[in-house]
């Protein structure tokens, strides 16, 4: 009876998260700025190194375009995740390795229209 009541209890939780983060994650690992987008909300926070700043949605692709093109992802790993206590956000972070650095990547999501949208993107070197 327990395990049935946890099942009931995480099933919505993670059918709400599951697929936006596996596309979140698969994005990064491959560099693809234009499946990311999907995941971005209007305006978006990209903190790039020391770099950070608001940007609208198709800025925001640009940025992350100029960041992959000079940083080929070799592998992405989602390290830890997590939501908040009302369950209308959520956080990732990970490690990113590409051809000239590694960095660890935070992503910052928050419920809008009933879809999780990515409303910070941070890359900081390792």
């Amino acid at each position: 009876m327990k395990n049935l009541l946890f099942i009931f209890l995480l099933l919505p939780s993670l059918a709400m998260v599951s697929p936006n983060v596996n596309g979140i994650s698969q994005a990064i690992s491959t560099g693809n700025a234009d499946a990311l987008a999907q995941y971005l909300d209007q305006s978006v926070e990209i903190s790039i190194l020391d770099d950070v700043d608001m940007y609208d949605k198709n800025e925001a692709v640009q940025m992350l375009r100029n960041f992959f093109a000079k940083n080929k992802p070799k592998s992405y790993n989602q390290m830890h995740q997590g939501t908040s206590k009302g369950q209308d956000s959520r956080y990732t972070i990970g490690n990113l390795v590409t051809s000239s650095n590694s960095f660890r990547v935070y992503i910052y999501l928050k419920v809008q229209g009933g879809q999780q949208l990515i409303q910070e993107l941070r890359f900081d070197k390792e």
